[in-house]
């Protein structure tokens, strides 16, 4: 335990009009500490408070490798980097693979945990100018990850990540969408899923749902802004 990773920025944003949509995903370097909340980071704003942000989802994380995936993949597009996403923290060595729901790191004075995947949606169609960029993303898991904040601090980006504290059930991110998106209605695959204690209300509440109720809900506007 205690791996240490370095952050390569740290990034926030203002709502505005952006990309035809009202979206805070335009951010901005962090070059100075500032406090981090149960809510996020001081001055980082959030547009659609319904369906992202708040303590469940007070920060984004997004791994710096998968911009090359993506600028291989979409060549005509100059402008894959960070924070392309609407992350808040960019990373190197910090992969869907081998980051764990329920994973604790020290940040500066601050705990987070890794709370979810990101659920990609439509806004990120709208960013890069790709249709059905978000049902992609989600298709191959490159999705980064979101954190609840355990207990506040000050926190900057000379700060790194360290891992102090992972589940004994731990479960990777990769897995997690895998089951999750991939094979929704798998009865064996949302138990293992209903046993990630640490996962997000609005995840796990799916979950439940799910198997209750044999469905799916609907990700048509979540992925592409429409019903």
């Amino acid at each position: 335990m205690n791996t240490k990773y370095a952050l390569k920025g740290v990034y926030r944003g203002k709502v505005a009009q952006n990309f035809g949509v009202e979206t805070a995903m335009v951010k901005h370097p962090v070059r100075e500490a500032l406090y981090l909340d149960v809510e996020g980071l001081a001055g980082d704003e959030c547009a659609d408070k319904r369906h992202h942000g708040g303590p469940e989802r007070a920060l984004h994380q997004y791994p710096l490798e998968h911009y090359e995936f993506w600028r291989q993949r979409y060549p005509d597009n100059t402008d894959w980097m960070a924070p392309g996403m609407g992350e808040n923290l960019s990373s190197e060595g910090m992969l869907e693979t081998n980051v764990c729901i329920g994973d604790r790191y020290r940040w500066g004075e601050a705990i987070i945990e890794v709370s979810q995947p990101r659920s990609p949606c439509f806004k990120l169609n709208r960013r890069w100018q790709v249709e059905e960029f978000s049902r992609h993303m989600q298709d191959i898991s490159r999705c980064g990850w979101l954190y609840r904040v355990i207990q506040p601090g000050l926190v900057g980006p000379e700060h790194p990540l360290i891992l102090i504290e992972r589940p004994d059930n731990a479960m990777t991110i990769a897995l997690v969408c895998e089951l999750y998106f991939g094979t929704p209605l798998d009865t064996d695959a949302l138990k293992l899923l209903r046993e990630q204690e640490a996962l997000s209300e609005s995840w796990m509440s799916k979950v439940i749902q799910r198997l209750e109720t044999g469905e799916v809900e609907n990700w048509n506007f979540r992925l592409f802004g429409h019903p």
